[in-house]
């Protein structure tokens, strides 16, 4: 993928493991909202200063929402990373160590920000000391470690959240609410075509690991659950499907160093099927970049149409553009997303946008008992969606959802 780009920063995501540093937490003060609500405090497991999702999306995006958020403290895997991003942030406490973090008197909710590998073990640490997590999404490396989160979110009763954010953009948000009120009247069908942007012919070092299949961080963990779980949270899940997946590119190359490596994560993900409701579906997702569309989401229905389209294929990350036409209207006109549907401040370039209104939303969840975000029990049932199109493409038979 292009070098500096936005979606490099999704990619970049999940880097670093364990979590590291001490600075007194007796000096850590509890601070009020100005409306004197006390604000949440948040503790960043991943939070490198040189790059990385923490750096990109969650720390801008809890500090536009400062009455709601404070960060209170971040590790990373090194002390010296750990002093450096305690430094760069503004967070009185930092850890060289997972362990004290989520054992801090400081932190109310744990957000683990680190690759998907290392999700499980973070996770589970953050809810044994009964704090509340947002944990990145993919939840797990496979449906097996998130159901095991689920269970132990569910056993300790705390809020769990997954960073399924695409839902929480306000295109999504705007055109789950179109479908609710009739818009296109009954669902017929609805066509995903989507690029991965990563998955592509080259790599930068540090997201090689995205290409290897066992890692879990996948195109099809990724890019396409993503943009799955908006799909979904717009149209309902989906009862049964079909799916083709393959490796196009055996191999990849990383930039700077010109060495060539195995690739093992499929780059080709054809999904077709059905929803609960009963209308078709079809999704197909390719490595790399197009020189065309690389996200066009069209849903039809008896009374209208509407489609999104994206300059990225992370839906989580590009702003998506609806377009929309119904009743007598022979074509599409461009629908403008009302302002009520976006719940947190403007943000500056980068990805921040959709994890804000995540958070904002988050800090209701945590407050008023509301489910307003996707928790780990949501994570699991696109994890099972993720599962079935593995199992369909394997075997070559239809799988059953529900």
């Amino acid at each position: 993928m292009p070098t500096g780009s936005t979606v490099e920063g999704v990619l970049v995501a999940f880097r670093g493991s364990a979590a590291y540093n001490f600075l007194g937490e007796k000096d850590v003060k509890t601070a009020m909202s100005k409306g004197g609500t006390k604000r949440i405090r948040v503790g960043i497991i991943g939070a490198n200063p040189d790059r990385g999702w923490a750096a990109q999306a969650h720390i801008p995006a809890l500090k536009s929402l400062s009455d709601d958020f404070e960060i209170t403290a971040l590790s990373t895997s090194r002390r010296e990373s750990a002093d450096a991003a305690s430094k760069l942030f503004g967070a009185p406490v930092a850890f060289d160590n997972y362990q004290d973090l989520v054992n801090s008197a400081v932190v109310d909710v744990v957000a683990v920000t680190v690759k998907v590998p290392y999700h499980l073990e973070l996770a589970s640490a953050a809810l044994g000391a009964g704090k509340a997590v947002y944990c990145e999404w993919p939840l797990g490396n496979g449906l097996k470690e998130a159901q095991t989160l689920a269970a132990l979110a569910k056993k300790k009763g705390v809020l769990a959240v997954a960073g399924l954010q695409a839902r929480s953009a306000p295109s999504v948000a705007y055109v789950h609410d179109l479908i609710k009120q009739g818009y296109v009247g009954e669902v017929l069908s609805t066509t995903l075509i989507g690029s991965g942007m990563g998955w592509g012919p080259t790599v930068e070092p540090y997201n090689a690991y995205l290409n290897d299949k066992k890692n879990g961080a996948t195109m099809l963990s990724i890019a396409l659950g993503h943009a799955a779980d908006a799909l979904c949270h717009c149209l309902g899940e989906v009862r049964e499907l079909s799916a083709t997946m393959t490796v196009r590119r055996k191999s990849f190359t990383i930039a700077q160093t010109g060495e060539s490596k195995p690739m093992t994560a499929e780059d080709q993900v054809c999904v077709t099927g059905l929803l609960e409701g009963g209308a078709a579906l079809s999704i197909h997702y390719r490595g790399g970049v197009s020189r065309g569309t690389n996200l066009l989401w069209e849903i039809n229905g008896t009374e209208g149409d509407l489609q999104l389209t994206a300059a990225g294929g992370q839906a989580q990350i590009f702003e998506m553009t609806i377009r929309g036409g119904k009743g007598a209207q022979s074509s599409l006109e461009v629908l403008l997303v009302p302002e009520q549907y976006r719940w947190s401040p403007p943000q500056g370039p980068g990805p921040s946008t959709n994890v804000a209104q995540a958070y904002a939303r988050f800090a209701r969840d945590y407050r008023e008992g509301t489910h307003l975000c996707p928790t780990f029990d949501d994570a699991v049932t696109r994890h099972r969606m993720l599962n079935a199109i593995e199992m369909a493409a394997a075997t070559g038979q239809r799988q059953t959802l529900g």
